[in-house]
């Protein structure tokens, strides 16, 4: 689990919320597999509309220009971005997302990541947590907007009932370079080692190290 704030500034927030008010949505369902859609009760932008797919790669952009992410995700494949929205009464149940989607461009990418870029001030709605499900039991994230949560998509989660105002969220699936969780957080421990040292033989040691490690763990 990854928190990253200020994916997205107060000027980004509006101009995605902007579009978003002026976009057909549809049910979210159309979207699911045949169980998650069991226990889904949200809408999505419907792709069809000609402002989704720019406002898509605006987001994305957003996120390839933030070290942090790209650093801890090491994406090579991206999948469609969707935008969510929540109001009174919905919620998606538990679920575990799908090995394989349709990648951005076509073909099908292998989900080692997903994200949900949060849209909605956290005080502006009730309700609408991402709760994830572990080992060491439930949590809940209401970050503030503009943040991005990453996470395995492995990992069984649900978005809890919204009982007040509406949650808006741009959510996506990483293919990674590295596909494997561990190596991914090795490699991004030395990455944030890397960021904390001055210049100097030591420093060119740590990127000799993580360029070694991307050789030997990074497949395409």
């Amino acid at each position: 689990m990854l928190t990253i704030a200020d994916v997205l500034d107060a000027e980004d927030l509006k101009r995605v919320r902007d579009t978003l008010a002026d976009t057909a949505f549809r049910d979210g369902k159309a979207t699911a597999g045949a169980t998650a859609a069991k226990v889904k009760a949200n809408r999505q932008a419907d792709p069809a509309d000609p402002k989704v797919k720019p406002l898509a790669e605006f987001v994305r952009r957003a996120l390839q220009r933030s070290s942090v992410f790209i650093a801890y995700a090491r994406p090579q494949r991206w999948s469609k971005l969707l935008f969510s929205k929540y109001g009174p009464g919905e919620q998606y149940g538990f679920h575990t997302d799908d090995a394989t989607m349709e990648a951005d461009g076509g073909g099908r990418l292998r989900t080692d990541l997903s994200f949900t870029l949060f849209l909605s001030d956290p005080d502006t709605y009730e309700g609408g947590a991402l709760l994830m499900d572990g080992l060491d039991g439930e949590r809940e994230y209401r970050p503030a907007a503009g943040s991005a949560v990453v996470y395995s998509t492995g990992q069984l989660h649900r978005v809890t009932p919204v009982t007040r105002g509406e949650r808006l969220a741009a959510v996506g699936w990483i293919h990674s370079m590295v596909s494997r969780n561990d190596e991914r957080e090795l490699i991004f421990d030395l990455q944030r080692v890397r960021w904390s040292m001055p210049d100097g033989p030591n420093q060119l040691l740590v990127d000799k190290a993580i360029g070694n490690l991307l050789r030997m763990w990074g497949k395409p």
